[in-house]
């Protein structure tokens, strides 16, 4: 007989489910080699006085599984050169066998005859031991290659390899990206091995808690389907269309564009953002926050095209922050109250990459942040301390004295003394507004946004009389500036009448 391979399968782990050809083989066999002796079937066959050789001494000298296969792969090629062999893989010869597929693929070229006898796989029995038809729909992932194999939310997954609690960890960050944190997630150990079988479905944020991973245990994920399976829309589409314009053909303006040349349109942006919500228009809203995203994705299609992140990494790594700094949902940590939420964030920020607590507490507030955003998040990060009035009576009354100083620098006539009580006065009254509850930023704005409907309500009626805005008197446009309230008076109340009512949907 020729250099020859037979490849079998053991099965998922029950003896009773070894086939009777491959049981034939393996009786016969006088040269076999298994991958691993890992495996439930592997004491059954010493019992029936089988012997055998593994591969199972590669596991602790090879850097990472390709190299390990490739090794396993090359001592299959030396030996079957020596004699016929048997070579005998956990499941299906055909399931996840890296080595498997290497000696089909170049065993042949080498001269050797490579037969590969099935077996059930793991998939059999999970399916059978959950009840699941897998015409239904059904996409299997190896667990350590989801960054190049994606789960597909709309269909049953089965994610395999999970045989530690650090790989569970890493599956469960990438599966965050996909799924909702309480998606249920089946945890299947030995399904259909006698007396060794766990089956037990938890929501995907505690995943990584379970404590009993080994080298037979795999995950199902049933389809997100209904309201929970709007939890992702892929951002491969606009992604695409973004490098389509960055590309050699695509649009000459946006290949110029540079991440400082972008900061303008991302401020802009954010402030549309704001107006939409400040207005309580919804539809806008919908409209500014794409607007919005398409300069996050315009960023980071910049960044990949130097080779530092795409928008996955974007999103990886945002989810990744969020589950650490909440322990208190996705971990044990207990708060009583959002004070100390902030406080357990502060602290868990302060730890992350092991970076030491900055040398001043104001050091994270960006200076790039308008001055309102700024003084507010200067007083509520030192407020964390107690640096702060009681209650916002403190506040108030600052501000009346601020006032006084304002008037006392007015009668001195020095413009930068005014300038400077006129700034503490401003911070004075962005420290009661915070005190109050209120986003002074949101406060002014809504502020700005009035006064441009009422004089915009002053021009259109200097417009029906055919005359220029100077031409009227100060008493005339203060008249029409009251007629401009009366009027949002009106349409505030119209509004009310409304709240409630269901709007059409956004396709409509």
């Amino acid at each position: 007989m020729g250099a020859q391979i037979t490849v079998v399968g053991l099965g998922p782990g029950n003896p009773g489910h070894l086939p009777l050809s491959v049981w034939e083989v393996l009786r016969k066999a006088k040269r076999l080699f298994l991958r691993t002796e890992q495996h439930p079937v592997v004491p059954w066959l010493k019992e029936k006085g089988i012997s055998f050789e593994t591969f199972d001494c590669l596991y602790e000298t090879g850097r990472d599984f390709q190299e390990i296969y490739r090794h396993m792969a090359e001592a299959l090629f030396r030996e079957a050169a020596k004699g016929p062999l048997v070579f005998a893989v956990p499941g299906h010869p055909l399931m996840a066998e890296e080595t498997v597929g290497i000696v089909l693929e170049e065993g042949p070229r080498r001269g050797l005859k490579v037969d590969v006898l099935p077996a059930m796989s793991f998939v059999d029995v999970i399916c059978s031991a959950l009840g699941l038809d897998p015409a239904g729909g059904l996409h299997l992932v190896d667990g350590l290659r989801l960054d190049r194999l994606e789960p597909v939310p709309g269909v049953g997954n089965i994610i395999f390899q999970v045989y530690s609690r650090l790989v569970a960890s890493d599956v469960k960050l990438t599966l965050m990206e996909y799924y909702p944190a309480s998606h249920p997630v089946t945890v299947i150990r030995a399904a259909g091995v006698p007396g060794l079988e766990r089956i037990e479905e938890h929501p995907l944020y505690e995943l990584d808690r379970l404590d009993w991973f080994d080298h037979l245990t795999s995950l199902y994920l049933p389809p997100c389907s209904g309201a929970a399976g709007k939890c992702r829309y892929p951002l491969d589409s606009l992604v695409e269309v973004m490098a389509t314009l960055r590309g050699e053909k695509g649009c000459p303006w946006d290949r110029e564009q540079t991440h400082r040349s972008l900061r303008p349109f991302l401020l802009e942006e954010t402030y549309e953002v704001l107006e939409a919500i400040d207005q309580e228009d919804m539809y806008k809203l919908c409209e500014e926050l794409g607007d919005l995203l398409l300069q996050i994705v315009f960023h980071s299609q910049l960044a990949r095209e130097k080779g530092f992140f795409d928008i996955n990494d974007v999103v990886k790594g945002i989810t990744a922050k969020m589950l650490r700094r909440h322990p208190h949902v996705f971990g044990d940590v207990l708060v009583r109250n959002s004070a100390e939420v902030l406080a357990n964030w502060d602290r868990i920020k302060a730890r992350e990459g092991g970076k030491e607590r900055p040398a001043s507490l104001l050091k994270d507030v960006p200076r790039s942040l308008p001055a309102l955003l700024q003084a507010s998040s200067l007083q509520a990060r030192v407020a964390q301390v107690g640096f702060d009035w009681p209650d916002y009576r403190g506040a108030l009354d600052k501000v009346f004295e601020e006032l006084q100083e304002v008037r006392q620098a007015l009668s001195g006539g020095r413009k930068a003394e005014l300038e400077r009580e006129l700034g503490d006065l401003l911070f004075a009254v962005v420290n009661l507004s915070r005190l109050l509850g209120v986003e002074a930023e949101v406060a002014l704005c809504g502020a700005i946004n009035r006064f441009r409907r009422r004089f915009q309500h002053i021009e259109e009626r200097a417009r029906q009389y055919g005359r220029e805005l100077s031409s009227f008197t100060l008493d005339q446009l203060d008249a029409w500036w009251e007629e401009a309230k009366k009027v949002e008076q009106v349409e505030k109340k119209r509004n009310n009448f409304h709240v409630g009512r269901k709007p059409k949907r956004f396709s409509e």
